[in-house]
């Protein structure tokens, strides 16, 4: 035990202690390039002779080949013979060595003359982000106006072909449960592999409103119809369910008109219309209707 305590000690003191030596880091480059992509596609690596730690030392030969370190660049020069290769000399590697190396670390000098990265072009779009969420509410509470995000669409940029399929970016999951009050927060982004965005994340906002519901019996008219022609439709009435916003003052579901359109039947193969009403007023939420098809038949000049 006391060879073992003895020799922790020494070893401990000898790597406290500061030596010379020859260092490699991988690095990868990132630099706001317009045209191409942020992250550099390969790797480079800076050798260097440090002054440092036995402790740095050890750090950096054991985890330094594994783990690259992102360098952010103010500038980078093209390469005149590739308009995707951008370089740094060893001068502009100077005020990055702490990155690179670490704060501990005094720079004697570079062997690395010049690190050269490859920036593919790449292009961007402007596409709708789409919330992906999965929401319930409490009894007798609904969602008014839908889910709302800001911004409502980002930038995206990528290589041509990885991008130009894109129609959306989505969020990743919301689920909430028993929604009782406004909701409101952050949802990241759902990350493409070499595709990065405008935005990592949108702010979101949910209304929920307490509602009560109104069953009437509603007739169904008819629209456009052409002078001449009449319209027997089935069924004549339908049940219409109003989910309306409580306290539920003035009968604002008596003004909702439900109809089909002499238009729709026409573009039918059927004789089949889809069932539709007005616009609803500020104090209903939502409204359904127990037959969301009529059969129509038209008879006349």
């Amino acid at each position: 035990m006391s060879l073992l305590l003895a020799f922790s000690i020494w070893l401990i003191h000898n790597l406290s202690l500061k030596y010379n030596d020859f260092i490699q880091v991988p690095v990868i480059a990132h630099c706001g390039l317009e045209g191409h992509t942020d992250v550099s596609a390969d790797r480079n690596t800076v050798v260097a002779r440090c002054r440092m730690r036995g402790f740095d030392i050890l750090r950096l030969r054991i985890f330094g080949k594994a783990s690259p370190v992102d360098v952010n660049f103010s500038r980078m020069r093209p390469l005149k013979s590739s308009d995707e290769v951008f370089y740094v000399t060893s001068d502009d590697l100077q005020e990055y060595a702490h990155i690179i190396f670490g704060e501990n670390v005094t720079l004697e000098y570079f062997v690395t003359d010049t690190l050269f990265f490859h920036f593919p072009f790449e292009t961007h779009r402007r596409l709708p982000v789409v919330p992906v969420h999965e929401l319930e509410f409490a009894p007798q509470y609904a969602m008014l106006g839908g889910i709302r995000i800001e911004p409502d669409s980002v930038t995206v940029y990528g290589e041509p072909e990885r991008i130009g399929n894109m129609d959306f970016v989505f969020t990743e999951p919301l689920k909430v449960s028993e929604i009782d009050s406004d909701l409101h927060g952050v949802l990241k982004l759902d990350k493409i592999r070499k595709v990065r965005f405008s935005e990592d994340a949108v702010r979101y906002s949910i209304s929920a409103v307490r509602f009560v519901e109104v069953v009437r019996q509603v007739p169904v008219n008819v629209r456009n119809l052409p002078a001449g022609k009449e319209m027997t439709i089935y069924p004549s009435s339908v049940n219409a369910t109003f989910k309306c916003r409580y306290p539920y003052g003035p009968d604002e579901a008596g003004t909702v008109e439900f109809f089909v359109d002499y238009e729709d039947f026409v573009n039918s193969r059927t004789g089949r219309c889809v069932i539709r009403n007005s616009d609803l007023p500020g104090g209903i939420i939502d409204c359904t209707v127990d037959h969301q098809v009529a059969e129509c038949i038209v008879a006349g000049l």
